[in-house]
């Protein structure tokens, strides 16, 4: 099957490329670089150090022998978008294309305007060239838990059946979303849910979790292929931050009093979900929602996780809560459903087995190029 990943340069987007490759998929990757112009406008760099996307996958073949295709250029530029499609003509599209950071969306009016701009007209675009010329293909769309918010019921994977007034249906689960980036999401699961239904395409919409770890069977297998580690306020998340702070003595940053709780996810499980997803595609018409994580963990509990991990390497580790800069909740119910990847196959990876070797150490081996200055957060929401 012919598979193309936009976004195929950034995090999820790079290791599910490896993976799909790997696996026998004919793959393509459509991306803009725009995830490494935001960093250099905002003067972070991951963790890790990331080469040019051409030496990425010249090295990829030199090690495996399997191409894959690269084009490079906007999807919110339609005629860009529809002359990649048919030169390379995909069965299932993976969108991760988009801008993913909820403090990026919200440091001001003019990335609050992006974030939108850009996520919901390039999926729109994916939606229109899928209808007008390929309406057989399969759109595996990332999503995100964020759009849920914290509702004080069970979260269910897409769908809730109501009962109202005597009367009962299912209709999509209520959006809380916390950020103008989870807005975004928000507006692009409508919009595709629309379009299924009065197009006929098949989308599955694969509502992700935080994911954290460096490390798949692919990315592994050479330093060129490492994959990102951000760790800044801004791209950054809590784990990959506590994980740093921790490797140079830093004391942990919990912003708040630490309750706030999220479905958490390995790398590895983001590419196999993905796979899943592909091998077992939505009928023409429908648009269906898997909870995409394997795990729940409060802001404290990943703290204390981590000092425990660091306490055991011998280091001294020390836990400081800040004035939340964000607006939300930071004590709350959140119990969310997530069986249907499982159903399908997904056997999970778990934190307290992979805390050491796919954060820990790479904290560690790179640690030397950590930029204190990016360490706090810089993004307020109410400001």
């Amino acid at each position: 099957m012919k598979v193309l990943v936009i976004g195929g340069d950034g995090y999820c987007g790079w290791a599910t490329a490896l993976h799909l490759a790997n696996k026998g998929y004919q793959v393509g990757i459509l991306d803009s670089l725009a995830r490494r112009h935001w960093d250099a406008k905002l003067q972070v760099e991951t963790l890790t150090p990331i080469a040019p996307i051409q030496r990425r996958l010249a090295r990829w073949y030199q090690l495996t022998e399997k191409s894959i295709d690269l084009f490079l250029g906007d999807i919110t530029n339609y005629d860009f978008l529809k002359k990649a499609l048919h030169q390379f003509e995909p069965e299932a599209i993976v969108h991760f294309g988009e801008q993913r950071s909820a403090p990026y969306s919200m440091i001001d009016r003019e990335h609050a305007v992006f974030t939108q701009v850009n996520n919901v007209v390039g999926t729109l675009n994916v939606l229109y060239a899928i209808k007008e010329d390929f309406p057989d293909c399969h759109l595996v769309k990332l999503g995100t838990m964020g759009e849920y918010g914290t509702p004080n019921i069970d979260i269910e994977e897409g769908y809730i059946t109501i009962e109202h007034n005597g009367r009962q249906d299912t209709l999509p689960y209520p959006k809380q979303p916390g950020s103008y980036y989870h807005l975004s999401k928000v507006h692009d699961s409508h919009n595709i849910h629309f379009a299924c239904k009065i197009w006929g395409l098949r989308a599955t919409d694969l509502n992700q979790g935080v994911v954290y770890g460096v490390k798949t069977e692919e990315t592994a297998l050479d330093e060129l292929l490492i994959n990102r580690l951000d760790y800044d306020g801004v791209f950054g998340t809590a784990l990959n931050r506590f994980c740093i702070q921790a490797a140079i003595a830093h004391p942990l940053t919990v912003y708040g009093k630490g309750g706030q709780t999220r479905g958490f996810l390995d790398i590895r499980d983001t590419v196999r979900c993905v796979e899943l997803a592909i091998a077992n595609p939505a009928n023409p018409r429908e648009f269906r929602v898997f909870n995409q994580f394997t795990e729940q963990f409060s802001i404290g509990d990943l703290a204390l996780m981590v000092k425990k991990a660091g306490v055991a390497m011998g280091w001294d580790v020390e836990i400081n809560h800040l004035d939340n800069p964000r607006v939300e909740l930071e004590e709350h119910y959140f119990k969310a459903k997530n069986t249907k990847l499982i159903d399908l196959g997904l056997e999970p990876h778990y934190l307290s087995d992979s805390l050491l070797d796919s954060l820990l150490n790479f904290a560690t081996l790179y640690k030397d190029r950590v930029d204190h200055k990016q360490i706090l957060p810089k993004v307020k929401w109410n400001r």
